[in-house]
């Protein structure tokens, strides 16, 4: 049976997970939807999906190369309706095909309506674009040449209410340092297990190799840990969800970066539960995940009502 403790913005704070498969919930942000969401997924996840799920090679101009891409579209998907996006990266040494092999990310599209898109990050790119090094163009091709591309053969919404990312690992810290840095092109974002501050690993995941040593070039990393781009944010500009497991080597990043969105009184969503580095929580994590997205592309604009 899997229990949730939702906590009000003032008092919110990480509790410890004593039973296996209990989620703590920190809501900062006023959502409840959220557990609606996901509970409603737990009551129907028997049910069978008809997602279509393609592979194509997207050509990189920045990089002069294709880049594989999955893209799911819900069953019921339709030229005549426009549909919302998410986003979704893999992790360092991953590729484009890891999240339909290892989650029931198709049945979730297919179960909340909207499509998911799973780029080829590449082994190690941290979803940067690199000075000087044209293999190493994913910021440009992710939230630029990847979203006309999908703008542009499918039926989306066209505007940032419309997208969303997400992503573990390496894709935690590409999905959100990649939405503060373009808040006009994605409305939301979140991180599963993210690398949201690695200064902490100087000698892993090549990361010396894309910015150079931290003794050598401390600000080059500085400028580049989402913890540090905090400031960049307004609270309610991009709606946030930030997830991470206990026995995780990122969960201390990850409380972190919580106690400085909480210290800017940026909202946002912080959920930790047990587990590790590893697909059996990313599996379950992505789950509250895209229900919490499911709630943001539901969400009416102002004066007027959406019937999705």
């Amino acid at each position: 049976m899997i229990t949730t403790k939702p906590f009000s913005y003032r008092t919110a704070h990480i509790t410890a997970m004593p039973e296996a498969g209990k989620v703590s919930l920190c809501r900062v942000d006023g959502i409840s939807r959220l557990l609606l969401a996901f509970a409603f997924f737990l009551c129907s996840i028997a049910q069978v999906h008809a997602a279509k799920v393609d592979t194509l090679s997207i050509q990189s101009r920045a990089m002069g190369k294709a880049i594989k891409t999955v893209v799911i579209l819900p069953q019921k998907y339709s030229k005549g309706e426009n549909y919302p996006v998410l986003y979704l990266l893999h992790g360092y040494s991953g590729n484009y095909s890891n999240w339909v092999k290892n989650s029931s990310v198709s049945a979730l599209a297919d179960q909340y309506g909207y499509m998911v898109v799973c780029p080829d990050g590449g082994f190690g790119s941290w979803y940067w674009d690199i000075a000087n090094d044209k293999n190493y163009q994913y910021e440009t091709f992710v939230s630029k040449e990847l979203i006309d591309y999908i703008d542009t053969h499918y039926s989306t919404i066209k505007d940032r209410k419309g997208r969303a990312i997400t992503g573990l690992s390496m894709g935690g810290h590409g999905a959100l340092s990649l939405a503060i840095k373009h808040q006009d092109i994605y409305g939301a974002a979140g991180s599963t297990a993210g690398g949201v501050d690695f200064r902490p690993f100087p000698l892993n995941w090549e990361i010396k190799d894309r910015i150079g040593n931290y003794a050598d070039a401390p600000q080059e990393w500085d400028n580049r840990v989402v913890i540090n781009m905090v400031p960049k944010l307004v609270n309610n500009g991009l709606r946030l969800i930030i997830d991470c497991g206990k026995e995780d080597f990122f969960y201390a990043v990850n409380v972190a970066l919580h106690d400085k969105l909480m210290y800017h009184n940026i909202n946002h969503t912080f959920v930790t539960s047990e587990g590790g580095h590893n697909w059996e929580y990313w599996s379950r994590s992505i789950i509250y995940q895209m229900a919490f997205f499911k709630g943001y592309f539901d969400q009416p604009e102002k004066g007027e009502k959406k019937n999705r």
